[in-house]
């Protein structure tokens, strides 16, 4: 171990084997923390090789269980979003391609500050489980066509014990060991096609569309390096998608664009429409105009919803809360948000918007909080929007009345105003991959 430290410290390549090495001894606690340490900060200077980060997500991937996704028929699919404010697209995107007859089978995290969990919103929904054992997982899989679950305890425990130490080394924001840590899950969960969503923006860890353009590369690279059908979309994360920020509200938003609803926020509709169409045309299944075709069919047929529904039922929940959202639990305080001053809105601060949410009591300040479901926040304004002095720009939902004030703080820091118009990014900036 000593001298793969030195070696990387010398800016040289790992071989397959010495990385291979590196991650199974630490997994099995032959290699101490501190000699771990020394190379992840090694290679967070340094950098790592295509070759050295395929083969350090391939040696991730094999320390725990996979996915055998091969009892399923079809062609399998995952997408996977690096992290923002408001993105509830799996519950659009997935039931979608379900709908369509390609089996999903898939694996989410929970929240931690700023992010919301894919998990944690899904179980506002009474009675839904997301634990299941694999054999459960792909049984449900192949019966309904899709299945939301937790992630196994078994897969990837590599990336677990590694991700901690990068976490109090300072050593979180290397591409390579981001990439590898995201597409070591990727490829133990089986899926024959991988979409990554790449958030850019305020409310992503992305913060510059450059550094998303190399971790969307790099990670299109561990993909199709390991044999799987990979591509990238990089989407702007500059201010929440949609307008709610927490858990059962973002639910009853995900309903209305699967309803087809004519009041569903228009960037939510066309960031999960786009996702959709590229990983049909990802997989094959025509030009990108064929598959839009496909995809605005099963929302308007009402198929992609029922879909959902059937998938809730499947796991425990109660289906009537995708047929009628008015059954979610509200929350027992409510505020509403005025400006205190008039202006085009010019810049969110998502993170903070996030943060605020979380303040409310929608997320955790570190694992293992509580969290409550019904709380968070409906945003009135985007960018762009002329708002008005006294105008109502958002509504606080919690079940913490002590809350209300400072999350309102917060909210006001982080919207910001000007006298002209800004120019307004483009909710989809560029694809990698295709």
């Amino acid at each position: 171990m000593y001298e793969i430290i030195k070696k990387k410290k010398l800016g040289q390549e790992l071989t397959e084997p010495e990385i291979r090495m590196v991650v199974d001894g630490f997994t099995a606690a032959t290699i101490p923390d501190y000699q771990m340490s020394a190379l992840l900060m090694a290679i967070c200077l340094n950098g790592m090789t295509a070759g050295e980060t395929i083969a350090l997500t391939m040696a991730m991937a094999d320390s725990g269980g996979k996915l055998d996704l091969s009892c399923l028929s079809g062609k399998t699919m995952d997408k996977h979003s690096t992290g923002g404010v408001g993105d509830k697209t799996t519950f659009i995107v997935m039931p979608i391609l379900a709908a369509l007859g390609f089996p999903v089978a898939k694996m989410s995290g929970r929240g931690l500050g700023h992010t919301g969990g894919t998990i944690d919103k899904l179980e506002s929904i009474p009675g839904i489980r997301t634990n299941f054992s694999p054999e459960e997982f792909l049984c449900i899989t192949a019966k309904h066509g899709i299945c939301i679950s937790g992630q196994s305890g078994n897969l990837v425990p590599a990336d677990k014990k590694i991700y901690a130490l990068r976490d109090v080394t300072a050593t979180v924001d290397s591409i390579p060991l981001i990439a590898a840590s995201i597409m070591s899950k990727k490829i133990a969960s089986g899926a024959e096609h991988i979409l990554l969503d790449v958030k850019c923006g305020s409310g992503a860890f992305m913060k510059d569309l450059n550094d998303a353009r190399r971790l969307a590369k790099a990670m299109v690279d561990i993909g199709i390096g390991c044999g799987r059908k990979t591509a990238a979309i990089i989407t702007n994360m500059s201010s929440p998608l949609g307008r709610t920020v927490g858990n059962s509200l973002e639910i009853k938003e995900a309903v209305e664009v699967l309803s087809c609803c004519p009041n569903a926020p228009k960037d939510l509709v066309e960031i999960s429409v786009s996702l959709a169409v590229h990983m049909l045309h990802l997989a094959g299944e025509g030009n990108l105009t064929t598959c839009h075709t496909m995809v605005e069919d099963v929302l308007k047929n009402g198929k992609a919803l029922a879909k959902f529904a059937d998938m809730v039922e499947a796991q425990g929940g109660d289906r009537t809360y995708t047929e009628n959202t008015h059954k979610f639990d509200a929350a027992m305080h409510t505020r509403h948000v005025k400006s205190t001053c008039a202006g085009y809105v010019s810049t969110i601060d998502t993170e903070g918007v996030g943060l605020a949410a979380m303040l409310l009591g929608a997320g955790r300040k570190q694992a293992g909080d509580d969290i409550c479901y019904s709380s968070g926040m409906v945003l009135d304004v985007k960018i762009g929007a002329y708002v008005n002095e006294g105008q109502v720009i958002a509504t606080l939902y919690t079940n913490e009345a002590s809350a209300l004030d400072v999350a309102e703080n917060k909210l006001l820091l982080s919207i910001n105003f000007m006298p002209t118009m800004p120019s307004i990014a483009p909710l989809v900036y560029e694809t990698v991959g295709f």
